[in-house]
């Protein structure tokens, strides 16, 4: 798994049809800082995600990616590479507090 910030959202008005109704969302995976270790930095890289669980832009989220994002009962049958199983609330790394929800 790996942490991401939703940056936006995606509209495909032609797609497969095991695809439609399926949300799709802007993600940019983010890592702790290297040095300092206190904060959540982003990694540069933007990946579209399904989401099922009303994740909205601005929120970080849990996502996975290759094989192990068609491992939901949700996902299973979709020809997909990303998708988001968790809103984040908090993280926390060697006791500090790198991201709070209701302080961001």
């Amino acid at each position: 798994m790996f942490l991401a910030k939703v940056t936006g959202s995606l509209v495909a008005t032609q797609k497969v049809e095991v695809m439609r109704g399926q949300k799709l969302l802007l993600v940019e995976p983010y890592r702790v800082e290297p040095n300092e270790r206190k904060t959540l930095v982003p990694t540069g890289r933007s990946f579209v995600a399904v989401d099922g669980l009303g994740a909205g832009v601005g929120e970080m989220v849990l996502i996975t990616q290759g094989s192990s994002a068609r491992f939901t009962p949700e996902t299973k049958e979709l020809p997909i590479d990303t998708v988001i199983v968790g809103i984040v609330d908090h993280v926390s790394v060697e006791s500090t507090s790198v991201f709070d929800k209701e302080k961001s």
